[in-house]
C-alpha cells in the first residue's frame, strides 16, 4: 500500500506541474499562486539539497525533479506575471516584491526544520503550505474571473496527489495534525474542481457577474439625476 500511495501523488504531483508549464508559457501568466510557489520551490530544493547530501535516495531525486519543475513555473511567474497587477507595480517594484516572497519562503522552511527537525518539518510545513495553496487556487480563479493559467488537470491532480499522501501519512501513519490538515486540503480542492467545472460549462459566468448589478445601479443613479 505504500509504494502505491507514494506512486499515485508522485505521478499526480508531476502532472501539475508539467500541465502548469505548460499553460503557463501557452497562456503567457503563471500557473501556481505566488506564495505557494514559493514555498513549493523553496521546500522542494531544500530537501534535495539535504537528501542528496546524505547519499543518492529515490525521494531526493524526485524532489530534484520537482524543484526543477518548479523553476520553469519560477520562470513564468517573474517573465509574465507582471501583468496580473494594477499598473502602478512598476517591474522593479514586482521583482522586487517577489524576490522578498520566494526570501521569506525559504525562512519559512528552515525555521520549521529547526523548531520541529528535518522529518517532522518536512511533512508538516508541506501539508500546511499545500492547504494554503488549495485556499488560493480558489482565489486565483475568482480574482482572473475564470480558467486562464488554471485547468481542471491541475485541479484533479493537485486532489489526488495529496490525498494519497494523507491516507498513507495520516491514516496509516497515525497522524491527527496530517490527517485533519489532507482532509481540509481535500475539501478545498473538491470545491475547487467543482468551480472550475463550472467555469467550463459557464464561461462567461464570472465576466458577467457584475453586469445585472451594475447597469440597473447607474440607471438609477441617472434617473435620480432627472428628477432632481
Amino acid at each position: 500500500m505504500d509504494p502505491f500511495l507514494t506512486a499515485i501523488s508522485g505521478l499526480a504531483w508531476t502532472i501539475v506541474y508539467i500541465d502548469a508549464i505548460r499553460i503557463g508559457f501557452r497562456q503567457k501568466t503563471y500557473a501556481i499562486p505566488m506564495a505557494a510557489l514559493g514555498l513549493n520551490f523553496a521546500w522542494e530544493s531544500t530537501y534535495a539539497v539535504h537528501d542528496l547530501t546524505a547519499g543518492v535516495s529515490a525521494q531526493g531525486l524526485v524532489n530534484l525533479v520537482w524543484a526543477l519543475a518548479d523553476l520553469a513555473i519560477v520562470y513564468t511567474f517573474f517573465a509574465f506575471g507582471r501583468a496580473e497587477f494594477p499598473r502602478f507595480v512598476t517591474r522593479p517594484m514586482f521583482t522586487a516584491w517577489g524576490i522578498l516572497v520566494f526570501g521569506a519562503s525559504y525562512a519559512v522552511q528552515w525555521l520549521f526544520i529547526a523548531q520541529f527537525g528535518v522529518d517532522h518539518a518536512a511533512r508538516y510545513s508541506a501539508f500546511l503550505q499545500n492547504l494554503l495553496m488549495s485556499g488560493l487556487f480558489i482565489a486565483m480563479l475568482v480574482a482572473r474571473r475564470g480558467l486562464r493559467g488554471q485547468t481542471l488537470t491541475i485541479a484533479i491532480a493537485k486532489w489526488l496527489g495529496t490525498l494519497a499522501p494523507t491516507i498513507l501519512l495520516g491514516v496509516l501513519g497515525n497522524s491527527p495534525f496530517i490527517l485533519g490538515i489532507g482532509i481540509m486540503c481535500s475539501v478545498f480542492d473538491l470545491v475547487y474542481i467543482g468551480l472550475a467545472v463550472w467555469v467550463k460549462t459557464h464561461p462567461d459566468a464570472l465576466a458577467a457577474a457584475d453586469t445585472p448589478t451594475l447597469a440597473p445601479a447607474a440607471e438609477t443613479a441617472a434617473q435620480r439625476g432627472v428628477r432632481a
